[in-house]
């Protein structure tokens, strides 16, 4: 907890401390370290994005909980933090992709979609009446390149060869500082995101317990991996 001298700083967004933050936007990004890990990873025939899902209870059916979302057909995003910030965000993103594509009849280029998202969590850091969203997206597609972009509840927009968020942030990225490498393939970028999950989920790591989806290079288009083929990879 901030000490009390600081304490008057951080009930507004609009508000900046004596020393230059803004304490909502910080207690934001709290929000996200707390939620489960994502994880993006891009290799030399696509992207792989992978998710842990927390499943509270054996009654839970785990359809019901998603975290990663197909934001065009040559883009997905995963998130990690408040689940109805992700939603939001989430349709928000799927409107740009098709004004733009109506608007220019094309598809939305990554960066552009990634600049959008990135404007409009940013507005939200700005005005009175208003709280930061409290989620992180990771956004892989493919538009000629292979991109993929971090989010921040700042709006500030990070472009990554790969990277994790959420609780198991750190953790995650030693292992990928240490085992990435640019010619991986997909089904090796898999398998080395299902090993770093491993490490920071507690309990046994089931397929129902993780969201993947694949973007790949050849025909530009997400692919959400089943149950059977996660089972592979995990075994």
């Amino acid at each position: 907890m901030y000490p009390p001298s600081q304490a008057a700083y951080d009930r507004a967004i609009t508000v900046f401390s004596p020393d230059g933050r803004l304490f909502q936007v910080e207690y934001a990004r709290e929000a996200v370290k707390t939620g489960s890990t994502s994880i993006g990873i891009v290799c030399k025939d696509g992207i792989a994005l992978m998710a842990h899902k927390r499943v509270s209870s054996p009654l839970l059916i785990g359809g019901s909980t998603e975290k990663i979302f197909s934001i065009d057909q040559h883009i997905a995003a995963a998130s990690s933090g408040l689940v109805a910030d992700a939603r939001k965000l989430v349709d928000f993103s799927r409107v740009e992709a098709q004004k733009h594509r109506l608007t220019f009849d094309e598809e939305i280029p990554v960066e552009l979609l990634a600049k959008n998202i990135g404007d409009h969590i940013q507005f939200y850091t700005q005005y009175a009446g208003v709280r930061p969203y409290g989620v992180s997206f990771l956004i892989a597609g493919v538009d000629g390149g292979l991109r993929l972009f971090e989010t921040d509840p700042s709006g500030a927009l990070f472009e990554f060869k790969a990277t994790a968020i959420g609780s198991g942030k750190k953790a995650v990225e030693e292992i990928l500082e240490k085992e990435y490498r640019d010619d991986m393939s997909l089904s090796d970028g898999v398998k080395l995101g299902m090993k770093a999950l491993k490490k920071v989920v507690e309990e046994k790591l089931s397929p129902a317990m993780v969201d993947l989806a694949l973007v790949k290079a050849d025909d530009h288009k997400v692919h959400k991996v089943g149950r059977d083929q996660k089972a592979q990879w995990m075994s």
